[in-house]
């Protein structure tokens, strides 16, 4: 399904725009949020290859369906279902995804820029090979976040819940957790520049801990990875003997 016109009469939703906001610290810049009028999206499955600007889709059930290679611009995305939606190669621009939920959804080698995500509650999204730019990702729950190989830039991960995300061989340039709770992370191989874990409400790095470096974190967060730390170069820390 092909549609034009950016600007078209239906609801006012709120979204994103280019320029961002540069939040403190490693300087990411966050999206701001501001969609034109959207158009009411008319219920039809998705189309590999499809255009899709100005368009609201509500209460979608796309799961088991193929957007492959689409281009979203303009839109917004409301308590859609994903569950085995393929959205390998597809475009998301000016985009917000409020409430989406879904078990295996494939975005890999997707490209997002200036995009929203909130309230998500998502299972095993695949997003290797993916490029990332302009993205908040805030609130909601996502577990087995594939961001293998990844390119993240300027992305925000807000009040989240990521339960064994792996980012291995990844690389991550001024991204930031707030507030986030960061369970059982993989970087194996990772490469970070700018990466701010200081305001995390907790991390849990499973492998790559040796990869934090380029990362900045807080002095208490420090004492909770020492284990981790002193593990990864062969220190054994023991209490001494009476």
């Amino acid at each position: 399904m092909t549609t034009d016109g950016r600007k078209r009469a239906g609801t006012k939703r709120a979204g994103t725009k280019r320029a961002g906001t540069e939040r403190p610290g490693v300087g990411v810049r966050v999206p701001e949020v501001r969609l034109p009028e959207l158009r009411p999206y008319d219920g039809a499955e998705l189309e590999p290859e499809g255009d899709y600007d100005g368009l609201a889709f509500t209460d979608a059930d796309f799961a088991g369906q193929s957007g492959t290679g689409a281009r979203f611009l303009d839109c917004g995305l409301y308590a859609c279902a994903l569950d085995g939606t393929e959205l390998v190669a597809a475009r998301f621009t000016d985009c917000v995804l409020d409430g989406v939920r879904g078990v295996g959804t494939d975005l890999s080698k997707a490209g997002l820029r200036d995009v929203e995500v909130r309230d998500a509650r998502l299972g095993g999204t695949q997003l290797h090979g993916a490029v990332l730019e302009r993205v908040v990702v805030r609130g909601g729950k996502i577990d087995y976040l594939n961001l293998r190989g990844a390119e993240l830039k300027d992305v925000t991960f807000e009040g989240v819940v990521l339960s064994e995300a792996d980012f291995g061989g990844a690389r991550l340039e001024r991204v930031a957790f707030r507030g986030c709770v960061l369970r059982r992370a993989d970087f194996t191989a990772a490469r970070m520049t700018d990466v701010d874990l200081r305001a995390a409400a907790e991390i849990d790095i499973a492998r790559g801990i040796e990869r934090l470096a380029g990362a900045v974190i807080s002095p208490s967060q420090l004492l909770d990875l020492a284990p981790a730390f002193a593990a990864q170069i062969g220190v054994r820390v023991e209490a001494a003997e009476d």
